[in-house]
């Protein structure tokens, strides 16, 4: 798995790059179908702006991508904000595509059960 790092408006220093590696590394421990992670880091330079910070990531998966963006006053509380917005996504995203057979279990069961009883209440409107 890959992590990129790029910006705008602002130049991503190595503290910034080894910062978002350990926040997204720890990512790709929940779910392991992640095959790279786009972090894009931006500075909005209008002075009227409230969340000036802004930090927006693309997960690319087997099945699909996943993506959140997020901003704040600092770059590193942009940062953890959108590593726990990701993480969540992430946990949802498996349970999405691991539970879907799960439910196949269970509607055939039930599917069986009333087909049963329709058979009994046949039988007894033979027999009277």
């Amino acid at each position: 798995m890959h992590i990129y790092v790029n910006g705008r408006n602002i130049e991503i220093t190595d503290a910034i790059k080894a910062y978002v590696k350990e926040k997204f590394g720890k990512v790709a421990n929940h779910y392991d179908q992640i095959q790279g992670i786009d972090v894009v880091l931006s500075v909005i330079k209008n002075p009227a702006a409230s969340g000036k910070h802004v930090a927006e990531v693309s997960c690319k998966m087997n099945t699909g991508v996943v993506r959140c963006e997020e901003s704040a006053e600092s770059m590193y509380a942009s940062i953890d904000l959108l590593a726990d917005k990701l993480d969540r996504q992430v946990k949802k995203f498996k349970d999405k595509t691991l539970g879907t057979d799960k439910s196949s279990i269970r509607t055939d069961a039930s599917a069986e059960k009333t087909e049963s009883d329709d058979e009994e209440e046949v039988v007894e409107a033979i027999e009277e």
